[in-house]
């Protein structure tokens, strides 16, 4: 692999520094330039083509959000990681700058100035790296969405018996945020299912993730919480840091059990809690992200008799979760992102 050509965006000097150390600490990634600002950045690229770009949230002059829509306006398709503080502003503006075409984005330890922000270099690292292969059909990255393993799919004319669902769960990772607003925002008033949601995000996000959806859907959109009772047309995120699982009694369960495949929530936990209390009157959605999590999931919904999905290569911004659930052998169906909406009202109102 050449070396990927990483820009950094950071109103702080102490903050350009350490992470273009962690990221010119891998052999296989260079640090070509970094600006203070969203205004910086594009006299920068006036001199500089770079093949990611890593971007603050919180600057002076043009912040982060306000670069990224600039960059859109003016048909700059280079993939940017966000890197965000926690704190409710930032965090809101992480979301928006999501659904404005970052490619992912990576929480500061500590807050704007993160003097233990190394904690995040192996994950800034993998995450440049998926998001230079997404942009440039890299061969070398197994998850991508032009990864030629699997062109096939299961036609999605399947037929299943009739049928009355009484939920649905929903899991996604990276470009998690922007699939959930397409297909939850598409979703009718009148679903008459509780959904519940698994996005892989830290601590401090699945909040402002939770109110951006509520502000544009017409069901009503919550962070979960522990002992909640589960009603039709709501649809309940599971908080950052906490595994979300449906209990006996159809409410919500949050636990701090160990993380599955290195997240917390996991899919797998919120998938089989769900189908040992839904039975075949549950279907299942895995949506674009890396790794396998939701497949074990997949196939004990299954087994008990629900409804499975996964979402197509070609509209996944990573192709691992779904990859792996239709690797079981439990999917049903797999649908392009845009049919998914369609055919959950489809299966529910059948």
């Amino acid at each position: 692999m050449k070396h990927i050509k990483v820009l950094v965006v950071d109103d702080s000097a102490l903050m350009r520094r350490i992470i273009s150390d962690m990221i010119n600490s891998d052999e296989n990634m260079k640090v070509i330039d970094t600006a203070r600002n969203g205004a910086d950045l594009f006299k920068k690229l006036d001199k500089v083509l770079p093949d990611v770009i890593t971007l603050d949230v919180e600057m002076p002059i043009m912040n982060g959000l306000e670069a990224l829509r600039e960059l859109k306006r003016k048909n700059i398709n280079i993939p940017v990681i966000v890197i965000s503080s926690v704190s409710t502003t930032a965090a809101s503006s992480t979301i928006e700058c999501l659904e404005s075409g970052a490619f992912d984005f990576i929480s500061k330890p500590s807050g704007q100035i993160s003097l233990d922000i190394d904690k995040i270099k192996d994950d800034l690292i993998n995450k440049i790296r998926l998001a230079y292969c997404e942009s440039s059909n890299c061969i070398n990255c197994c998850e991508t969405k032009n990864n030629n393993a699997i062109r096939k799919s299961k036609d999605k004319s399947s037929t299943f018996s009739k049928r009355k669902l009484e939920a649905v769960v929903i899991g996604a990772s990276t470009g998690g945020p922007r699939a959930l607003y397409s297909v939850i925002t598409a979703l009718p008033p009148n679903i008459g299912v509780p959904i519940f949601v698994v996005q892989h995000m830290p601590a401090g996000f699945t909040k402002a993730f939770a109110d951006r959806l509520n502000s544009n859907s017409d069901l009503n959109v919550c962070e979960a919480t522990h002992g909640q009772d589960i009603k039709k047309n709501n649809i309940y995120i599971a908080p950052g840091g906490y595994h979300m699982q449906i209990d006996k009694s159809k409410k919500i369960e949050l636990n701090k059990d160990p993380a599955i495949w290195g997240v917390r929530p996991a899919v797998d936990k919120l998938f089989i809690s769900a189908s040992k209390v839904y039975g075949s009157s549950l279907l299942s959605v895995v949506l674009t992200g890396m790794g396998r999590d939701g497949a074990n999931g997949t196939i004990e919904v299954k087994k008990n008799g629900g409804i499975t999905i996964s979402e197509h290569e070609s509209t996944c911004t990573i192709y691992g979760m779904p990859k792996a659930a239709y690797e079981t052998g439990m999917v049903d169906e797999v649908l392009p992102l845009n049919e998914i909406p369609l055919e959950i009202v489809r299966l529910i109102m059948n």
